[in-house]
C-alpha cells in the first residue's frame, strides 16, 4: 500500500490499484454534527415515548437507569444499524459523499461496525469514558494519522473514504494497429474476467510504477494471459503491445455481441497509431507504460 497524498493506492498482488481517497477531517466533521444531531432527535423521541408510557411514578435510580439505557442504545445503535446496512454509510456521512471501508478497501461488515460504535461510544462519540472529551480526542488523533483515522477506525481496521469526487478519466484499450490482424484469429474463451481486470488495471497505471516492478508485473501478467489464449502473439511483440491487443480484441467482440443483440452494425475498431501515421517498427514504441509517441508533422 502506498499513500499519495489525500488517496491511498491499495495495489494487490495482481497489479490491480485502487484508489481510496480518504476523507478529509472537515467533511467528517460535518458529517459527525450531522448524525449528532439525528441521533439526538431520536434519544429525544425515544424519552418522550417512555415518559408517554407512565413511567412519571419511577424512583430516581430507574429513571436514571432507562434514561442510560437508551442514550447507549441510541449512540450505540444509530451508526452500527445503519453502517452494516448501507455497508458504511450513517445519514450524515451519505449528505458528505462519505463511507467507511476495511483497509483493504472491502466493504465493512457488523463486526466493523460494532468495534466502531463501541470505540466512539466510550472514547469519541460521546466518550462516556472521558467526561465529554472525546469528540476532542477523536479530532486530535485524526489529525494526526496519516489516513485520517480516528480511534475507532484504528481498532477496527477501516478507513473513512470520500465517494464524491471527481474521478480521473478510465483508461481504455485501442488496439495496436500492427496487431489488428493477428487480434482477429485470437481465442480468449479462456480469459476469465477477473484475469481481464488485472491487466486493465496495470495497463491504465502502469506509467505510475517504478521501471523495475512494471516490468517484473507486466511480464506475469503476459505469461498468465499467454497461457489461456492462443495464437501467441507475433514474434518482437512488446508486452504492453500484446496485452493491450488482447483486452482491446476482447472488447470488440462484446461491443459487437451486444450491438448484434440491438440489431445495430458493430461500431468501429480504433487502432493505434492510426493508419495515416504508418506504423513504425515494434522495435521503436516505448515499454509499459510510456506514452505513445507524438505524431508526425503532416
Amino acid at each position: 500500500m502506498r499513500q499519495t497524498g489525500p488517496v491511498y493506492d491499495v495495489v494487490t498482488g495482481e497489479a490491480v490499484a485502487l484508489d481510496l481517497r480518504i476523507a478529509q477531517l472537515p467533511s467528517r466533521l460535518v458529517a459527525g454534527v450531522l448524525d449528532l444531531v439525528a441521533m439526538l432527535v431520536t434519544l429525544y423521541v425515544f424519552l418522550l415515548v417512555v415518559g408517554a408510557a407512565g413511567t412519571a411514578g419511577f424512583d430516581q435510580a430507574l429513571a436514571v437507569a432507562i434514561s442510560t439505557v437508551l442514550i447507549i442504545a441510541t449512540f450505540l445503535g444509530y451508526p452500527v444499524i445503519f453502517e452494516t446496512l448501507t455497508r458504511g454509510r450513517t445519514p450524515g456521512k451519505m449528505a458528505m459523499g462519505l463511507r467507511v471501508v476495511r483497509d483493504d478497501g472491502g466493504p465493512i461488515t457488523f463486526r466493523h461496525a460494532l468495534v466502531r460504535g463501541l470505540v466512539g461510544l466510550g472514547l469519541e462519540r460521546p466518550g462516556l469514558f472521558l467526561l465529554g472529551l472525546g469528540p476532542a480526542l477523536g479530532t486530535v488523533v485524526s489529525m494526526f494519522s496519516a489516513t485520517g483515522k480516528r480511534i475507532g477506525d484504528m481498532a477496527a481496521g477501516t478507513i473513512v473514504l470520500q465517494e464524491r469526487v471527481s474521478s480521473r478519466p478510465g483508461w481504455a484499450p485501442v488496439m495496436p494497429a500492427p496487431l489488428a490482424g493477428w487480434a482477429t484469429t485470437l481465442d480468449i474463451t479462456g480469459l476469465d474476467d477477473s484475469l481481464a481486470l488485472s491487466v486493465r488495471q496495470f495497463l491504465g497505471r502502469a506509467s505510475q510504477f517504478d521501471a523495475a516492478a512494471r516490468e517484473t508485473l507486466g511480464r506475469g501478467l503476459a505469461e498468465e494471459v499467454r497461457a489461456c489464449t492462443t495464437p501467441p502473439p507475433p514474434p518482437g511483440t512488446p508486452g504492453w503491445a500484446y496485452l493491450t491487443a488482447v483486452l482491446a480484441e476482447r472488447r470488440r467482440r462484446e461491443e459487437a455481441r451486444v450491438a448484434a443483440a440491438a440489431g445495430r452494425p458493430p461500431p468501429p475498431t480504433p487502432v493505434w497509431p492510426p493508419p495515416w501515421w504508418g506504423p513504425p517498427p515494434y522495435g521503436a514504441y516505448p515499454p509499459y507504460g510510456s506514452p505513445p509517441p507524438h505524431p508526425a508533422a503532416r
